[in-house]
C-alpha cells in the first residue's frame, strides 16, 4: 500500500506542475484532464502526508523512551504515543478506503424513477412524499433536480416519475436507494382509521453521456401523440409527447412535460440512454460473476430496502438495521444518517474482500 502512495504522490507533484505551467493553458482539453486528476488525488495525497508525518512522531518518541526520562516526562511521552497510534489507525483505514476501486459512475449525475406500487392511490401518494424527500435533499446538497417525465393522479399522486438530479458526485449519494420503499400509515383515502401498508419502487441510474451510450438512429422509433393528464384527458392539443421505442431492447420512455416536442425528446432520450447504460452494466456483471452483493443489498429495484413506518414516527433500513425515530425530518431531505451509514458500510464489506 506504502508503495503505491509514494507513486500517487508522485503523480501528483507531476500534475501540480504541469497544470501551473503557462503553457500547458494552452492545450485546454488537457489542462482540464489535469486539473480533473489533481484534484481527484489531493485528498488521498492530504491523508498520505499525515500519515507520514505521525509515522515520523511515533519514531521519535520511541527515541525518546530510550534514553533515561524523568517519570513525569516519560508517562507524557508514552500518553502521546498511545494518541499517535490511535491516530495512525484511523489513517491507514481512510487511506484503505480512498485505495479501494472507484464505481466509475460515482461522479454521474443521477437519474432517478419512482413508481408507485402495491396500494393504488396511496402508493401513488407515497411515490409523491419520495419526490419530495429526494428533491428536498439534493436542495439541502445544493444540486439541482428536473422532472424529465411524469405520471400523475387525480389526488396528487405519481403513478410515475422520472427525475434528472445533477450535482457533484450525486450518484455516489444516491445510488443505494434502488428499490422498493414501503410505507405503513393510515392512507387519506380511508375511512376507518386502519393503517394500511403500500410501496413504491425507486431506480437510480447514472447519467449516460452520449460517449458513453450512442444510440443508432435506426435503432429508435419515435412516435408523436398529445399529452394527457390524470384520467386520460387532453391537456395539450398540441402533439408534443414522445414515445421512443429502442427497436433492439424493446425499452420504451414517454416524455411529455415539456410542451416543446424537441424539450420532449431530448428528455426521453436521456433516460433511454441511462435505461441502456444499466443494462450494459448488469450484462457485463453477469458475465464476470462480479454483480454487486453486499450487506447494502445488490441494487435489485424488487428489493424491500426501507420501511417508513408514520404510526411511530419511525423509519428503518432493513440492509443495515438503522432505525430513526426522525421521519419528518427525513422526508423533509434530512437523509444524511442513512446515506452515510449505507456507505460506510459498502466500503467495510469491500474492505473486508481486499484485506
Amino acid at each position: 500500500m506504502l508503495e503505491k502512495l509514494e507513486q500517487l504522490e508522485q503523480h501528483y507533484e507531476e500534475l501540480s506542475k504541469a497544470i501551473s505551467d503557462p503553457e500547458a493553458i494552452k492545450d485546454q482539453s488537457q489542462w482540464r484532464k489535469n486539473t480533473k486528476a489533481h484534484a481527484d488525488l489531493e485528498e488521498v495525497v492530504t491523508i498520505f502526508r499525515e500519515y507520514k508525518d505521525v509515522r515520523n512522531k511515533i519514531k521519535e518518541n520511541k527515541e525518546l523512551l530510550e534514553d533515561k526520562l524523568d517519570a513525569d516526562f516519560r508517562e507524557l511521552v508514552e500518553a502521546d504515543l498511545e494518541d499517535l497510534h490511535q491516530k495512525l489507525d484511523q489513517l491507514d483505514k481512510r487511506l484503505k478506503i480512498l485505495l479501494l476501486p472507484k464505481d466509475p459512475n460515482d461522479d454521474k449525475n443521477v437519474i432517478m424513477e419512482i413508481r408507485g406500487g402495491t396500494g393504488g392511490d396511496e402508493a401513488a401518494l407515497f411515490a409523491a412524499d419520495l419526490f419530495k424527500m429526494y428533491t428536498r435533499y439534493a436542495e439541502r446538497q445544493g444540486w439541482k433536480a428536473e422532472i424529465l417525465s411524469s405520471n400523475y393522479t387525480d389526488i396528487g399522486g405519481y403513478k410515475e416519475v422520472i427525475l434528472m438530479i445533477e450535482g457533484k458526485s450525486a450518484y455516489s449519494h444516491l445510488k443505494f436507494e434502488s428499490g422498493v420503499h414501503r410505507v405503513q400509515r393510515i392512507p387519506v383515502t380511508e375511512s376507518g382509521g386502519r393503517i394500511h401498508t403500500s410501496a413504491a419502487t425507486v431506480a437510480v441510474l447514472p447519467e449516460a453521456e452520449e460517449v458513453d451510450i450512442a444510440i443508432n438512429p435506426n435503432d429508435i422509433r419515435i412516435d408523436i401523440f398529445c399529452s394527457s393528464g390524470p384520467g386520460g384527458q387532453s391537456v395539450n392539443t398540441t402533439q408534443s409527447a414522445i414515445r421512443v421505442t429502442h427497436l433492439p431492447t424493446g425499452l420504451v420512455v414517454s416524455c411529455q412535460d415539456e410542451k416543446s416536442q424537441h424539450k420532449n425528446k431530448d428528455k426521453a432520450l436521456k433516460v433511454l440512454r441511462a435505461r441502456l447504460l444499466e443494462k450494459a452494466q448488469e450484462e457485463q456483471a453477469g458475465e464476470t460473476a462480479s454483480v454487486r452483493k453486499t450487506m447494502v443489498g445488490t441494487g435489485d429495484r424488487s428489493e424491500r430496502i426501507r420501511t417508513y413506518n408514520f404510526p411511530q414516527g419511525r423509519i428503518t433500513d432493513h440492509r443495515i438495521g438503522l432505525t430513526s425515530y426522525r421521519l419528518e425530518d427525513v422526508l423533509q431531505g434530512a437523509l444524511d444518517e442513512f446515506i452515510e451509514a449505507l456507505t460506510t458500510t459498502d466500503q467495510a464489506e469491500k474492505l473486508k474482500k481486499v484485506e
